[in-house]
């Protein structure tokens, strides 16, 4: 028997088993990698991108509108964003993101729902996409299925079954007390921001300060060595999963007030801009380390960049291409920062 297995089988009654080292290590640089000087060009990117569109538009980038729509553009991804943080620094991915924020728009504005008021279309949402979180959860986790097939069969499965929910038509919400709540102001602040940012504080909290957050960096560094520990590592990966499926139900919300219309076709290439910000963010795609805030600056990176090609009327194949060249350099600078680490231990 290894010594870690043993450690974990000796352990005292009631009290939970230490870590072996490389949980610990695996741990540490997670709850770390936020003050890491990756987080510090981030933000120079987006000073810069800043300043490009101050420079460009001077007379429409920095109006409060136009900053209040880049806040409210960016909410709905960057709560979708949020949960793909949790399921990548897990060690897993998730495409069908877009496909369940879809179907819960569709299922939240069918008219039957409608029909029981406001508090009955958030409760749909909501439940809809935990409930497909915890589909791909079960399939990763218990079926043993890869990450990649499973919730590409999701993304599938999800945006076909909105289609015929929808009979491929937009549901117009016809509910004055839903539309009134989330289209409405807090303070001064649209209700989207303030969902938003309480998405964001909710998942920093949960991410940094409990142990859910500490067993999520510990099943993406070892999952292993964090079942030797004494994690039960298919109900965690099963959880984070549905984190991701509720941040999906959260934003078709957020989406839906928006827009004033649940469709089949709505969060449409969601799981590539969420994986792109959580990747620019500093996140690795191997799992085991990631940052929220870096998400974040992702997220905003890419609003800012798309606000600023509207602003001058760019073609959105050239915005395309922008963003491809930014992946890429971010995927690049990444791996130049593994290797680094791998050297240096």
């Amino acid at each position: 028997m290894t010594d870690q297995a043993e450690s974990v089988r000796t352990g005292n009654a009631g009290e939970e088993p230490s870590p072996p080292k490389e949980l610990v290590s695996s741990q540490k640089r997670g709850t770390s990698f936020p003050l890491d000087t990756r987080l510090i060009g981030l933000l120079g990117v987006l000073v810069i991108l800043c300043v490009v569109g101050a420079v460009t538009r001077p007379d429409q980038f920095l109006t409060e509108g136009n900053i209040s729509t880049i806040l409210r553009l960016a909410a709905a991804i960057g709560v979708v964003s949020v949960g793909m943080t949790f399921v990548i620094i897990a060690g897993g991915i998730d495409l069908s993101v877009g496909s369940i924020l879809a179907l819960s728009s569709v299922w939240l504005t069918t008219l039957a729902t409608q029909a029981y008021g406001p508090v009955m279309m958030v409760l749909c949402g909501l439940l809809v996409g935990l409930g497909c979180g915890l589909v791909n959860g079960i399939l990763v986790s218990y079926g043993k299925v890869v990450p990649f097939i499973a919730t590409l069969a999701m993304l599938v499965a999800a945006r076909g079954l909105a289609e015929r929910i929808s009979g491929r038509r937009t549901q117009v919400v016809a509910d004055t007390g839903f539309l009134e709540f989330f289209r409405g102001d807090l303070l001064g602040i649209p209700v989207l921001i303030w969902m938003f940012a309480l998405v964001f504080a909710v998942g920093w909290v949960v991410l940094n300060r409990t142990t859910f957050g500490r067993r999520t960096y510990a099943v993406g560094g070892n999952a292993e060595a964090s079942r030797l520990a004494g994690i039960n590592v298919k109900r965690h990966t099963a959880l984070v999963y549905g984190v991701a499926g509720l941040c999906c139900g959260i934003a078709a919300l957020m989406v839906v007030a928006r827009t004033t219309a649940g469709a089949s076709t709505n969060g449409m290439l969601y799981e590539l801009d969420a994986i792109a910000a959580v990747v620019i963010g500093g996140t690795l795609l191997t799992g085991g380390r990631g940052s929220l805030i870096g998400t974040l600056i992702g997220v905003l990176i890419f609003t800012v960049l798309s606000n600023i090609f509207t602003l001058n009327n760019l073609d959105t194949d050239i915005q395309n291409i922008a963003k491809g060249v930014i992946i890429v350099l971010a995927a690049l600078l990444q791996f130049r920062s593994v290797k680094k680490t791998k050297t240096n231990t």
